[in-house]
């Protein structure tokens, strides 16, 4: 029977519980057990894909298609394991569910409530497919005490321990002791409170791990404890750490995977942590740096970004060199700042986006990369832009553009549903629902021999994860490949452009999906390396 640890936070949001299920899960994993991990959201939204960067960051996407929260991304990264639509679910889509299932009668006509019915929900999805792992977690969304919409989760894994037996579950709580700097010391009363607000749902936790600038001393661990009913050596310090990765290093250390296995009575062998330690020695003490122009409209908030900031240090991190982000807001670009804004810049990213805003930077950007011969990546839109610019400014064709911002005399790029139109094939340009013609998740690619991205790859086929609706338009193929475009990738019927490079360029290369999804920090992304390793180059000719 597998044993189920929930991670709650308490006192504020942001302190890290994803990190916490991500850095255990992978302890876990290194001392031998099968792990997955699941994430719960309070929010009624059905799922995150809908939702804007600045309300949610980054919507992260499963092999299997799933628009999820970021914390997939760490839990995929830490632990090396592709979560599902299995691992993912928000409070929109257990009170749908719980609907629905009215609607069709399956209650036999009686009052649907909360409890029994929206927790029963929850708990069967806590409970779905995890009886062929060692140890599932499961991290609920949200701050007790202050969040109302995280109240029914909290009383379905309050029920939890009492279905499956309390020497099955254990529940951690992550909470935050702030350093009063007047005071010169540590404050304990919040994770206190905190704690009591736990109790009042039903659910003494069983470990606390707390968040806090400074170390833990003993007699700050011990009046914890006492108020808290906790045990002494279950009160783990999670002092600030200079990278997310040092976590793992941190807990174990501190005994939390030991207090665990001690938990449910298990006996394993000692993680091995020497990827880890290797992987932030580097990171912390690289032989060098470049800098990486970043073009994107969410360059406030890099939590949109999470997953690409990530896979930039992974690729540091096997180039020996630290990678240095200089965000640049595409709205602000325009002909007389280009300079100024890629002074320095050993390579240019374009990210993936959707709308018309920033379109114009995103296709300078391109632009400036190709004719200075610049390392340039483009992901997704990142590649759409790039032909946009390449039909533009190589073929002549002033108007080209995407269907996505309005009619286009050469619509290089367009929505993906496909017409025939007088023996010609073309792409539909008709509005769509959101979400309606999305093409998610994992898709095969078959890479053309002799290419920069066959050598990168080192393989024939290749499957990557997509989160779009538009496609490069087929039609204009022949035309691009005359001005040096290669179609280097394309879907298995040859049909969808997947993969686009230049010739006569150092580095260029676009990709319609997303590469950063795939990377973890001890395994990274040939692609993000190749492209690191080509911006190092760049920065030893200037």
């Amino acid at each position: 029977m597998a044993r189920y640890i929930f991670v709650t936070g308490g006192v504020l949001s942001s302190l890290g519980k994803g990190i916490a299920a991500a850095s255990l899960g992978s302890l876990l994993q290194q001392r031998g057990f099968s792990v997955k991990i699941r994430k719960l959201d309070p929010y009624l939204n059905c799922d995150p894909g809908t939702m804007s960067p600045y309300q949610h960051g980054e919507v992260y996407v499963t092999e299997d298609g799933a628009e999820s929260d970021l914390d997939l991304g760490h839990y995929e990264r830490f632990t090396n394991t592709n979560s599902s639509k299995a691992d993912t679910i928000t409070a929109g889509r257990i009170y749908l569910n719980v609907i629905e299932r009215e609607r069709r009668g399956d209650y036999l006509g009686a009052t649907v409530q909360v409890v029994p019915h929206i927790t029963d929900e929850i708990k069967d999805f806590i409970r779905n497919d995890s009886q062929d792992v060692d140890f599932l977690i499961a991290e609920i969304g949200g701050t007790v005490g202050t969040d109302i919409e995280s109240v029914q989760f909290f009383e379905a894994i309050r029920q939890f321990g009492n279905d499956v037996g309390r020497d099955h579950v254990l529940y951690i709580h992550l909470t935050y002791l702030p350093y009063i700097a007047t005071a010169g010391e540590l404050k304990t009363k919040p994770t206190q409170r905190s704690v009591k607000d736990m109790l009042s749902h039903g659910i003494q936790p069983d470990i606390l791990l707390c968040r806090t600038s400074k170390i833990i001393e003993d007699d700050e661990k011990k009046k914890i404890a006492l108020f808290c009913n906790v045990p002494l050596e279950r009160v783990i310090s999670a002092p600030d750490v200079s990278s997310i990765y040092m976590v793992p290093i941190n807990l174990h250390n501190e005994g939390l995977d030991r207090i665990v296995c001690k938990h449910f009575g298990l006996t394993s062998k000692e993680p091995d942590l020497s990827g880890w330690k290797k992987f932030t020695k580097t990171l912390a003490c690289p032989e060098g740096e470049v800098v990486i122009g970043i073009v994107a409209k969410y360059s406030a908030l890099q939590d949109a970004y999470k997953s690409l900031n990530e896979a930039l240090i992974h690729a540091g991190v096997a180039n020996n060199v630290r990678v240095i982000s200089k965000w640049i807001n595409a709205e602000d670009l325009s002909p007389d700042t280009l300079q100024e804004a890629f002074e320095g810049v050993h390579g240019i990213l374009v990210p993936g986006g959707f709308g018309e805003r920033g379109i114009k930077g995103k296709i300078m950007a391109s632009s400036f990369a190709r004719a200075n011969k610049i390392p340039y990546f483009g992901i997704c839109l990142g590649m759409q832009v790039a032909i946009i610019d390449i039909a533009q400014n190589l073929l002549n064709l002033k108007d080209a553009s995407s269907t996505e911002f309005g009619p286009s005399p050469h619509p290089v790029v367009g929505l993906m549903t496909e017409w025939e139109k007088d023996g010609k094939r073309e792409l539909r340009t008709e509005s769509n629902n959101l979400g309606g013609t999305m093409r998610l998740g994992s898709y095969p690619c078959v890479l053309m021999d002799k290419t920069r991205i066959a050598s990168i790859y080192k393989t024939g086929t290749i499957s990557e994860r997509h989160r779009h609706r538009y496609e490069v338009n087929t039609t204009y193929k022949n035309d691009l490949e005359k001005v040096g475009v290669v179609f280097s990738g394309l879907s298995p019927d040859g049909k969808l452009p997947e993969i686009i490079e230049l010739k006569d360029h150092p580095w260029f290369i676009g990709v319609q999906f997303h590469p950063e999804y795939k990377s973890r920090p001890l395994s990274p992304h040939p692609v993000f390396v190749a492209f690191i390793q080509a911006a190092l180059n760049q920065s030893r000719l200037v």
